[in-house]
């Protein structure tokens, strides 16, 4: 791995400060507004120097940004698999890709970011079984909304009624609705354009307000955004995936647009990867061959693609969500916790673990915590776009009701069977067209 030398994190000192200003203020210190303005300027200051420190030139060229010399760093790969669209393979695999990503995601949602001891504790005292053979039969903060629609509670048995409201899901349906709304030949300024329609909210928060400011699309994830290399790219790969079912090259090519809007280099990467991924596991039936496959349209030198291959060889070694978790612990000590790169190594650790067994896929996915319902909903939908919606036990999906709640802008539910039409008819018209690589990056 590239050694990113996390510094010693700040909180501390910026808590002390705060700290120490309300003592001040509570004894009637003389010059304590002069003093916290000067404090101010010089974390300003730190901070544009901060900024402004230059980047490792090597590694920037081992990572561009740019389609086409994305695509110019990519290994051999197969770049599409299916010439034309087998209606009832797909159709079937789709309904499992989409379940999957929904059953992962709602397992995961009241647990996310939860460390495994707290995980395991409330196991305990609710009686449930760890990692989760089922959904957590009680929430923590059961009344709480989450992105003021869904109870947290609705996300357990007893009170689901729909698949509750959740920002990974919501990029799946944002991304059918970009390719009705304007083609398949939808452009980077589209999906700007889209999120500003669609998305009250998103975990990208400062790109979402850089539009809003009519900040370019293009250019939104660039401006003082701190989050490039987070994992909003990965979590809205499976729409692209789904649309270009069997074509992992177009599957990116849809991803570098839509997350070109939102990250930069390994985000994008990320995104790219994992809808090549799950469009190649429509057609090879095998999660960990699609998993090799997704390699294949991101440059071979990245920092992704490098942990991506070492967490594919060294996968065959670990045995549970404890083993991996303290591997990514140990290789990424001090990376954030929704970044890219260390939830894509759970991902693939998770598909590895359960193997044939979707229960036990997303089960120990979820028990490895960090972003854990990101993480889960990912191998779900690889899970399902390789084996079906019938390798996918009734447990996890009698509750959905066929409905899926949705924060969406004028648009709070969407019916199941509905998304599944609406795709397929998608990915009709996709293996149906014809496209050329050339000059894609102006798009």
């Amino acid at each position: 791995m590239t050694n990113y030398n996390y510094p010693q994190p700040l909180q501390d000192i910026e808590r002390a400060i705060n700290h120490w200003a309300l003592l001040k203020a509570e004894t009637g210190a003389v010059g304590l507004d002069e003093k916290m303005a000067e404090i101010q300027a010089l974390l300003a200051e730190k901070l544009a120097e901060l900024r402004a420190l230059p980047e490792d030139p090597a590694l920037r060229a081992a990572e561009p940004d740019d389609l086409d010399a994305i695509r110019a760093l990519r290994p051999e790969g197969e770049r599409r698999y299916w010439s034309e669209l087998p209606e009832a393979t797909y159709r079937d695999r789709l309904e499992g890709a989409w379940l999957g990503r929904c059953a992962g995601n709602v397992l995961g949602s009241i647990v996310e970011l939860w460390d495994i001891d707290k995980m395991e504790a409330w196991a305990e005292h609710l009686g449930d079984a760890f990692p989760p053979a089922d959904y957590w039969s009680e929430a923590e903060r059961p009344n709480e909304l989450k992105y003021e629609t869904s109870r947290r509670d609705a996300f357990t048995p007893s009170k689901m009624d729909g698949v509750p409201t959740d920002d990974d899901l919501i990029y799946t349906q944002v991304g059918m609705l970009i390719l009705e709304d304007y083609g398949i030949d939808f452009t980077v300024d589209d999906v700007g354009a889209a999120w500003i329609k669609y998305l009250p909210v998103t975990p990208a928060t400062p790109v979402l307000d850089n539009l809003q400011a009519g900040v370019p699309a293009g250019k939104a994830a660039a401006v003082d955004n701190p989050t490039q290399f987070w994992i909003i790219g990965s979590i809205s790969a499976d729409p692209w995936g789904y649309a270009a079912p069997g074509y992992p090259e177009l599957a990116a090519d849809f991803a570098w647009r839509q997350s070109t809007v939102c990250n930069r280099r390994n985000g994008v990467y990320g995104s790219m990867y994992f809808s090549a991924a799950i469009a190649a596991a429509f057609a090879l039936g095998d999660p960990m061959a699609a998993l090799e496959a997704g390699l294949s349209e991101i440059p071979a030198d990245c920092v992704l693609a490098c942990e991506l291959r070492w967490a594919l060889d060294v996968a065959g070694d670990i045995k549970d969500y404890r083993e991996a978790r303290a591997a990514a612990d140990e290789r990424y000590a001090g990376m954030h916790p929704v970044h890219t790169i260390n939830n894509a190594a759970l991902t693939v650790w998770g598909l590895a673990i359960g193997g044939d067994d979707f229960s036990k896929v997303i089960g120990e996915t979820v028990a490895m915590g960090l972003d854990n319902d990101c993480t889960a909903a990912t191998a779900g939908s690889i899970f399902g776009a390789a084996y079906g919606k019938d390798a996918i036990s009734e447990q996890w999906t009698r509750n959905f009701n066929n409905k899926a709640h949705s924060l969406i802008i004028g648009q709070p539910e969407f019916a199941l069977d509905d998304m599944v039409d609406r795709f397929t008819a998608l990915a009709g018209e996709v293996l149906a067209g014809e496209y050329s690589s050339a000059s894609v990056s102006a798009r």
